[in-house]
């Protein structure tokens, strides 16, 4: 199984909605860092869900239900969509700040590339993340 991390700004498409909808279609990325990610992504695999711009945290785990097929937003063959459904809500919300003090996630995609929507998250990143999610 591999790790990933996805972004969506609440306003726009919340956790809470995510939840609400049961299923969502992961659409709309035109970088092709972020394409490659998705087109990586297998059936199975799980992603943190954060926050960007308000909040700016993780909040949940989404899974892989679809791997990557032809945007449907686009004509455009070259982006891709990935299917997902809730997996998970986190006892506690991870605030980036937080996880910029950890010098073990020094190398982690969140924190050296800020701006890319879809990332790889490694095994040892997700353990640490998962570890600030279910403190008390």
């Amino acid at each position: 199984m591999n790790y990933w991390l996805i972004k969506s700004e609440p306003f726009k498409y919340s956790w809470d909605q995510f939840e609400k909808d049961g299923k969502t279609m992961w659409d709309g990325v035109r970088n092709y860092g972020a394409r490659n990610n998705l087109r990586s992504m297998k059936k199975g695999d799980l992603a943190f869900w954060y926050h960007s711009n308000e909040g700016m945290e993780i909040v949940g785990i989404a899974k892989v239900i679809k791997e990557s097929y032809q945007d449907p937003t686009t004509d455009d063959p070259a982006w891709l969509v990935v299917d997902f459904k809730p997996f998970k809500k986190l006892q506690n919300a991870i605030p980036l700040s937080i996880l910029k003090k950890d010098p073990r996630l020094v190398k982690m995609d969140l924190i050296r590339l800020g701006r890319l929507s879809v990332q790889t998250v490694k095994e040892d990143e997700w353990e640490i993340v998962m570890q600030y999610a279910t403190a008390k």
